[in-house]
């Protein structure tokens, strides 16, 4: 592995050596030690959000897609309505999930480069009645941009309503605690910032609305209230479960804890983010962001105003000097992405600027 490039990307990401070798061994799916496994991760997910006494965690197999769909289908009744909060590509697909599903739906979109605000919340409230859940992407990874979830949940919390988390890049480096932030459900996956590998997504559902939540699902795979019910009285999954995945995953929460927690994964990539948003400012490339609302995950930047600019030969570039990219997912201006997250720290974001530096004055770019 001393030869793979580094994934600066939102996931999937650089794990360490210990996560990898994780991968190593076979578990067969009903086997108790791999039931013992499967408990293990989520009593340690609920422990990250202080979520143990209100929630239930349920995992899933699947990119953290599925677990959106599975959160949205199973705990948003048939005649329930969505408020969802939009400014990214996320936002918008949690929005395609709800029109797919059937479920009645209304978005309030602001630009990609501005925060929903809990007024906006308090006024979309107040207007329609009918809105029974609210649904927010808590650190849209299209930009990077953080959206000011504890404000929300409070007034969606006033309001009567249920608050659906897209915690996907956000969950074990951010806080949320379920304690002091009310939610009907969190949900995230793997591969993100705790660091495992894609495959398993998971959703921290309220143990009052999970149990009111049988047949909601339009979906037998992903009936939440079902893979819970069945794991409860068996400790197995109801289908052949990512036993690689989840033994990864397990390992990476060691770490996780060894490392200092919650606390310490939020200063690494807070270090991680300072460091390139300092080094590409010293090369003249602009974030998208202004700092202010800019989460230590991943960092939109313009990309270079020249004509010898190209993404893919870029891309390339930096690739043969050993660090992968992610391209812009804007539609109004070209950019490219810079995650902060994984098995990386402040020295080698240092080293993926000099880097991109490289790569941009070799295409004359620069």
């Amino acid at each position: 592995m001393s030869n793979a490039p580094i994934l600066l990307t939102p996931g999937p990401l650089t794990t360490s050596s210990r996560t990898r070798q994780a991968m190593r061994v076979d578990w067969g799916s009903w086997d108790t030690d791999f039931n013992r496994l499967t408990a293990s991760v989520c009593e340690q997910l609920l422990a990250i959000a202080n979520a143990a006494h209100s929630h239930h965690c349920i995992p899933l197999q699947g990119s953290g897609t599925f677990a959106v769909e599975a959160a949205i289908g199973t705990l948003v009744p048939r005649d329930g309505k969505v408020l969802v909060l939009i400014n990214g590509a996320y936002g918008q697909r949690l929005a395609k999930i709800c029109e797919v599903l059937g479920r009645d739906f209304r978005t309030f979109e602001t630009a990609e480069d501005l925060p929903v605000t809990a007024a906006d919340v308090e006024r979309l409230l107040n207007g329609d009645p009918h809105i029974t859940h609210v649904a927010l992407i808590h650190c849209e990874t299209s930009t990077g941009i953080l959206n000011p979830l504890a404000q929300i949940a409070e007034r969606v919390a006033r309001h009567g309503k249920r608050l659906i988390i897209d915690a996907m890049s956000s969950f074990g480096a951010l806080p949320i605690d379920a304690s002091q932030l009310p939610f009907d459900a969190l949900i995230a996956a793997s591969g993100k910032c705790l660091e495992g590998v894609p495959g398993m997504g998971f959703v921290l559902a309220r143990k009052a609305s999970l149990a009111a939540a049988e047949g909601s699902s339009h979906s037998l795979a992903l009936d939440l209230h079902d893979q819970y019910r069945y794991m409860a009285r068996t400790g197995q999954w109801r289908f052949t479960p990512p036993t690689h995945v989840v033994a990864a995953l397990h390992e990476a929460l060691a770490q996780y804890a060894e490392q200092g927690g919650l606390a310490a994964r939020q200063q690494r990539y807070a270090e991680n983010c300072q460091s390139l948003l300092q080094g590409m400012a010293a090369l003249g490339l602009r974030s998208f962001l202004p700092e202010a609302i800019q989460a230590p995950i991943i960092v939109t930047f313009h990309a270079p105003d020249s004509p010898h600019y190209q993404f893919r030969d870029f891309y390339e570039r930096v690739k043969l000097k050993g660090y992968i990219l992610y391209p812009g997912k804007l539609t109004q201006v070209e950019t490219f992405r810079v995650g902060c997250i994984g098995c990386v720290d402040s020295q080698a974001m240092q080293a993926a600027v000099q880097a991109i530096g490289t790569a941009l004055r070799d295409m004359q770019a620069l």
